[in-house]
């Protein structure tokens, strides 16, 4: 599944051990009135700048911090244009994240609950620096393909203005098909009571990456979903490397995985290649190859759009060919 998630600062790429630490969440209606109208506003600013393609007002907004990733979220925004067009954004919800005590750099989870704590949000950050932090998630309601909007905003306390400064932000798919997260995971669960095993675990994967507008968050409801989906018997989970034998050939599948890359629900598949380097041959290997997967799977071409071929020669993995599962024999 390829992914629109950009850094949103340098530390996060260093290594860090997790640190047992003060740590606090915030949800918007326990905030002060003044604190969610400042940060609502912020947002709103932000999601609006996607959805008009307004790379100047995000590319203001930015951390200082964090400037060298613009090209990153840049690429990121242009990439999601399609899929909050012909919507209007709305703010979903957003958690202030407060690690300011903090004496080191470490991975830091925090635990945001509504009033009734019967909702449960997790944000997990990798090697966090002490400060302020808060997450917003916006939608573009109305919009054909569901675009939803991530930011983590970084409080900023060091400017002549003190302000809530862009850190990173994240555009991504809510609806395949005319259908969202929700219809998926029921359509999961159907598949699940049925012989296909392997499409119904896939749905999950794919229902679950619908609902998540971004990764590093999880919920009591995902739980459920992953719970439900590790109930599955025969499924794929610890099934790599995968050998296909189709009439006097055999294949090695090293990974499938739900990829969203045309805005459609295909998988691509990763498969050991026999070492073929010109191009007809590979789209003959590769269509080979899957052709043997939905022989095992027919749930598989049934369930799904198509099919991404990804060949590993020695390590170094190749695209070789998307094709529906109607071009594919």
């Amino acid at each position: 599944m390829r992914q629109s998630w950009k850094c949103w600062v340098a530390a996060l790429v260093l290594a860090a051990p997790m640190a047992g630490r003060s740590a606090t969440c915030t949800t918007q209606a326990a905030l002060s009135a003044q604190d969610r109208n400042t940060l609502a506003a912020a947002g709103e600013r932000l999601a609006q700048a996607v959805m008009r393609q307004d790379e100047s007002t995000l590319q203001a907004a930015l951390m200082p911090s964090v400037q060298q990733d613009w090209p990153g979220m840049k690429s990121a925004v242009e990439d999601g244009a399609a899929l909050v067009k012909g919507g209007q954004a709305q703010l979903r919800a957003f958690y202030v994240l407060d690690n300011s005590t903090a004496t080191a750099v470490a991975d830091q989870e925090f635990f945001c609950s509504n009033v009734s704590s019967t909702l449960t949000i997790a944000v997990t950050m990798r090697a966090l620096p002490a400060g302020r932090y808060a997450v917003v998630l916006a939608d573009a309601a109305g919009s054909a393909l569901g675009g939803q909007m991530g930011f983590v905003l970084v409080w900023d306390a060091t400017s002549a203005a003190p302000a809530w400064k862009l850190g990173g932000l994240s555009v991504r798919q809510g609806i395949i098909d005319g259908h969202d997260g929700v219809w998926f995971w029921t359509h999961a669960r159907a598949l699940a009571a049925g012989p296909h095993t392997w499409s119904a675990w896939y749905t999950y994967e794919l229902a679950r990456y619908l609902l998540l507008p971004v990764d590093f968050l999880s919920s009591t409801n995902m739980d459920k979903l992953v719970q439900e989906q590790g109930h599955i018997q025969n499924s794929p989970a610890n099934a790599f490397p995968y050998s296909l034998t189709d009439g006097p050939r055999t294949w090695k599948i090293d990974d499938i995985r739900v990829d969203t890359s045309l805005r459609q629900a295909d998988l691509g598949v990763t498969y050991q290649s026999i070492g073929v380097t010109d191009p007809s041959a590979q789209r003959t290997e590769a269509t080979a190859v899957m052709s043997a997967l939905l022989k095992s799977h027919p749930g598989l071409r049934e369930n799904f759009h198509g099919l991404w071929a990804y060949a590993n020669q020695a390590g170094k993995i190749t695209p070789i060919i998307e094709l529906p599962m109607g071009q594919i024999p």
